[in-house]
């Protein structure tokens, strides 16, 4: 029998706080009752309909064709503990048609520390992990169905979604569901975590269409030359970078003498070094004359995956530290062997400590890596520290992995970006400080039992104590403070705290990414929101809410004594100068920042510790590539030297020079500083002056229209004129 879903949508609330949100029961439906209109049931319209307003951010990335695929898509998530609850908050976010929700499991305390929708009145309650979690994700996007799968996972239940993801189930069971994933075309994804360690896998068919696989907007460039020969090589004008890769494709347009490249279709190219690449045979063309415009084209690249059962013998990994380039192989042998360790214990992992049964995951994971041939066999340290941290649940660990696990779904949804072929493993045994003293959970339970079962008792009390300022309270500071109160940071006695500061509002934009604000809170300030929904996650959870701006200005607010009594500063700001600010005034203080930024699915983060590291300020990003100016006026080639050229001509007339009138006139040292210019510059921005002030300027709105028609003339008329006269035409 198929399994049975009880459903919940985002605008079934009691009250307009949304504190209240009932669930709605689903009266004898089955898995396969789910109608293909239930997009439409939950926001009121008929077909996929993309909200702007909302997805504006994500729309910047995807594009809306990704979009529309994703809200056509409908996502089983099973296992809700913290990497599947986040997985699941990330998906809802995300706007794909539905998600159904399995995991009939009570939750019990080492949830805490990472299952944000689960608290201390849950544990020893009749309801499931899905049961409780329901009514709260389906808060977070009203054009999302979530619902609840219970029962039995069948063939039929599988068969309605096209991406089915599994988190921390038994390997049997992945064996199984792949199987019928691969029969009925949907996409699989299975990820797991064990303290420290957490790994991802995919397996989208054997022919998977990829649309765009990097999302980088197409190259364009001028023709220099293109040789009429079997290679076909094609030259960039003035020695400028292609920046083509193998296997990309081109067109062309505005080709004079080999005219039938243009709009030819989609050619390969093979480069030859930055300024060069081939396209193939251009022999039976006309030679190449002048002229001429290349545009890379996205094509859509086929790819074929592995199932679970051969992928598993024969692995695939995406190294994301190249410092432990043997680590992948390892972790893989170890995780299988966690899962045959926990169908030999009745589904717990080992104890934290228990050296027999480190010892019997060793043994374990040594066979699997013999018999599957992976090589290196799994270190024994490496498996007793393992071993040691499996039983942890980490939010952190659970954000790395199960964001990065959404990302995978959302791939599978729209065929945009490469995914991930096919393994994916992550360690972060950096964190682990020597000798920690893991702590075995007692019987009745602890708040931070999931954390203590991998750092100990004396490092959750520094935790507690600790004082942390954290600036800026958007999708970042979101993410951090849900970190920060599972984690049990600032919620001891001996003064610990967090204080965060925005001075923002939210907005409707905000609500794709920034998951602790609701529709309801649409105005409020940012700080204040977040401080209240960290709280309901962790009522320990000391945190101060303030909306002022970290500058110069408010130094009488965050006085040497404030930077004094801090353990440390986290910056979650959307501008550098912000964030250079917080580092000079980190540095003389010498408190340890921590630095990061996304941009679209790109982001970066910088750890700065006094006097080990260098400080944020120490380096800068390589600059931006930027168009000679002798281009902006003279020949530009490209949409973007347009743009650029109308950026520059308003900054210079209407910004610029009004600046300067504004100083000439109120600031009583402008003269002095402005004739103590070298060169000629003091003369000339006086003249400037003279000219907008007395010569030409505008005595009613007549003169402005005649001043208008001017610059319109001289613009587009006389200097186009001049360049025609001065670049003639050759035959």
């Amino acid at each position: 029998t198929a399994a049975s879903q009880a459903t919940a949508t985002g605008d079934e609330r009691s009250n307009g706080t949304g504190s209240q949100q009932q669930q709605q029961q689903a009266n004898g439906s089955s898995a396969n009752s789910m109608s293909n209109n239930s997009r439409s049931a939950v926001n009121g319209t008929n077909g996929v309909e993309i909200d702007d307003s909302l997805y504006s951010r994500q729309l910047y990335v995807l594009g809306h064709e990704a979009m529309r695929s994703m809200a056509t898509s409908n996502v089983l998530i099973c296992g809700l503990r913290g990497l599947g609850i986040e997985i699941a908050k990330n998906v809802i976010l995300g706007g794909v048609k539905s998600v159904s929700l399995m995991d009939n499991s009570l939750p019990d305390w080492s949830d805490l520390t990472s299952q944000f929708y689960i608290d201390e009145s849950d544990i020893g309650g009749p309801k499931s992990r899905a049961q409780i979690c329901l009514p709260k994700l389906a808060e977070l996007n009203n054009y999302v169905r979530v619902s609840a799968l219970e029962g039995e996972l069948t063939e039929d239940a599988i068969k309605q979604f096209r991406v089915v993801v599994l988190t921390d189930w038994p390997m049997a069971e992945q064996l199984r569901i792949n199987q019928v994933c691969r029969k009925h075309g949907a996409r699989f994804i299975t990820a797991s975590a064990a303290g420290l360690f957490g790994g991802i896998f995919c397996d989208f068919g054997d022919a998977f269409s990829v649309t765009d696989k990097n999302g980088e907007p197409c190259k364009n460039f001028i023709v220099d030359w293109i040789e009429q020969s079997a290679d076909g090589t094609v030259t960039c004008a003035q020695d400028s970078r292609h920046d083509l890769e193998d296997g990309d494709y081109v067109t062309f347009t505005g080709v004079q003498g080999m005219t039938p490249l243009n709009g030819c279709a989609p050619r390969k190219v093979q480069v030859v070094n930055p300024s060069r690449f081939k396209i193939g045979d251009t022999s039976g063309f006309p030679p190449y004359e002048k002229g001429g415009y290349c545009k890379e084209v996205k094509m859509p690249e086929q790819i074929s995956f592995k199932s679970l059962q051969d992928a598993l013998a024969s692995p695939e990994f995406v190294i994301t530290d190249f410092a432990k380039f043997d680590r992948p192989a390892q972790i893989h042998a170890l995780f299988q062997a966690l899962s045959e360790f926990e169908s030999r214990h009745s589904g717990r992992r080992p104890e934290p400590g228990n050296a027999a049964e480190a010892a019997e995951l060793a043994r374990i994971a040594e066979e699997i890596a013999k018999r599957q041939g992976l090589e290196p066999a799994p270190d024994p340290k490496l498996a007793a520290t393992f071993a040691q941290v499996s039983s942890g649940q980490l939010a952190p660990v659970h954000a790395v992995i199960g964001g990065t696990a959404s990302q995978e779904v959302m791939k599978a949804c729209s065929g945009r970006f490469n995914p991930i072929r096919q393994f994916l493993y992550f360690d972060a045994l950096e964190c682990l400080p020597e000798g920690a003293a893991p702590s075995v959970a007692p019987a009745d339970g602890k708040r931070y039992t999931g954390q203590t079962a991998v750092f100990g008792d004396e490092f959750q009390s520094r935790l507690g104590s600790a004082r942390v300022f954290l600036v800026g309270a958007g999708a970042l500071g979101c993410e951090l403070l849900k970190n920060f109160a599972l984690m049990g940071i600032g919620t001891g006695s001996r003064g610990g705290q967090v204080i965060v500061t925005d001075m923002d509002r939210i907005e409707k934009s905000n609500l794709n990414r920034q998951f602790l604000f609701r529709p309801w809170d649409i105005g409020r300030a940012k700080s204040t929101t977040v401080a209240k929904a960290a709280i309901r996650m962790n009522p320990n959870f000391k945190v101060e809410s303030q909306e002022n701006r970290v500058g110069p200005e408010t130094e009488a607010i965050y006085t040497d004594d404030f930077f004094e009594n801090l353990t440390v500063v986290v910056n979650a700001l959307d501008n550098v100068e912000a964030r250079t600010y917080v580092d000079r005034r980190c540095v003389y203080y010498r408190k340890p920042l921590m630095e990061s930024g996304t941009t679209g699915t790109k982001a970066n983060t910088q750890v700065v510790l006094p006097f080990l590291t260098e400080s944020y300020s120490s380096s800068q990003d390589p600059p931006e590539k930027t168009t000679p100016i002798c281009t902006l006026k003279n020949f530009p080639y490209q949409i973007e030297h347009t743009i650029q050229w109308a950026r520059d001509y308003l900054e210079g007339v209407f910004c610029q020079q009004s600046q300067t009138l504004h100083q000439f006139l109120h600031d009583p040292t402008f003269m002095e500083r402005t004739l103590a210019l070298p060169g000629n510059q003091g003369i000339e921005t006086l003249e400037a002056i003279k000219t907008n002030l007395l010569d030409k300027r505008p005595k009613d709105f007549a003169d402005c229209i005649t001043w208008a028609r001017m610059q319109f003339e001289e613009i587009f008329n006389n200097q186009i004129r001049q360049l025609l006269f001065n670049f003639r035409l050759t035959r």
